[in-house]
């Protein structure tokens, strides 16, 4: 007999990819700002760039599956419930989320692939430049749009934090305990 009550938590496999995307975000936050401290062209500096891209290339390969179960499960229920502005403001936050999730590593795929750089991983190819030597201005181009988008999402980002830490503590519901 199955259960139509509904569960008071996320399903695991959710959780733990929810918490590892945001470990994976974490890193790559932090070995771009480690970046610009190490001199142009030390292999440390390149170290902490691959690391950058690595944790990038981790988020994207992980979202697709996070989304695949996001989708076949259904969401425990806010207790209390929500207002409807709240739910709307959530709504939309996760939306934002998701869209930063899969665009910035993809940005970040383009930004190389468009400057005629390989995809490389622990020093293997994984995909060659696709368009010769490449365009460096144009790249440049994609890089900024890339650090454009991953600065508004320091917001974003604190937004859910905030929301999070607000339902918990302010609110007192049980909308950070679905996740733990």
């Amino acid at each position: 007999m199955t259960s139509t009550t509904p569960p008071d938590r996320y399903a695991a496999s959710l959780r733990w990819l929810h918490w590892s995307i945001f470990a994976l975000v974490l890193l790559a936050y932090v070995f771009i700002n480690l970046f610009e401290l190490f001199p142009r062209g030390s292999a440390t500096r390149g170290n902490v760039l691959a690391a950058h891209f690595l944790a990038g290339l981790a988020v994207l390969l992980l979202v697709l599956p996070r989304l695949a179960v996001r989708l076949g499960h259904v969401d425990p229920p806010v207790r209390p419930p929500l207002d409807r502005w709240m739910a709307v403001l959530s709504k939309v936050t996760h939306v934002a989320l998701y869209l930063f999730l899969l665009v910035q590593p993809v940005l970040g795929l383009i930004t190389l692939q468009v400057g005629g750089k390989a995809i490389s991983l622990f020093g293997f190819t994984v995909l060659p430049p696709r368009f010769g030597a490449g365009d460096r201005a144009l790249s440049h181009q994609w890089e900024d749009i890339h650090g454009t988008i991953g600065e508004v999402f320091y917001y974003v980002i604190g937004l859910h934090i905030a929301a999070a830490l607000w339902h918990h503590f302010g609110r007192r519901d049980n909308t950070l305990r679905r996740m733990l």
